[in-house]
Formats: C-alpha cells, structure tokens, sequence
C-alpha cells in the first residue's frame, strides 16, 4: 500500500509557506526536530513521540517520509481548529489523538 502525502506545505514560524521538500527542519536530529515541532505547533513530547509511533506502526517506515507526515497532521490539526489563539498546546482529549490521526489518515 503506498501512502500519499496529503498536504504539500509547511507552516514556518515566520508564517510564510514554504514546500516541505524546501524544509531544512526535516533534517534536523530528532531531539532539535521535537523542539522545533513544540515551539510551532504546541506539542509535548508524548503527543510527539505517540504522533511517530503510530505512522511508523501504519506503515511509514522511512524517518523523512513520517516526519512530512507528522508536519501535514499537525497543519491538519491547527487548521481544524484544535489549539486556540489563547492555548500554548494542541488538545486532543481522551483519545482524541487516535481519532484524528485515522481521520487524517485515511478520510
């Protein structure tokens, strides 16, 4: 089964869009990866490593292959609205988090 990118751009801290392929935070190590993801998108370790996990256990095997994908969910997730202006974090919920990685990854 091949899994399609499902969304091409990336929110930047400057707010400009840039296209993932451009994105020199993909390199980064894992631990500067993870801190660059909490200072943009308002997630902790746990929803990051729970994010990973469960792309790697659907098949994405490749690091740069889940890390776009992980960058897409959490667009995703600003998009639907799940951090507020006035929140320093995404919330999920009980469960949340499961429902909508299905959600984003297979609508």
């Amino acid at each position: 089964m091949s899994y399609e990118l499902r969304s091409t751009m990336l929110r930047l801290k400057t707010s400009e869009v840039h296209s993932f392929k451009q994105s020199e935070h993909l390199n980064l190590p894992d631990l500067q990866f993870y801190k660059w993801c909490n200072s943009q998108y308002g997630i902790n370790r746990g929803v990051f490593n729970t994010i990973d996990n469960w792309f790697f256990d659907n098949g994405i095997i490749n690091i740069h292959y889940r890390r776009i994908n992980l960058l897409a969910f959490l667009d995703y997730t600003i998009e639907k609205g799940m951090r507020h202006e006035h929140d320093q974090f995404i919330r999920f919920g009980n469960g949340g988090l499961t429902r909508e990685l299905q959600k984003f990854f297979w609508p």
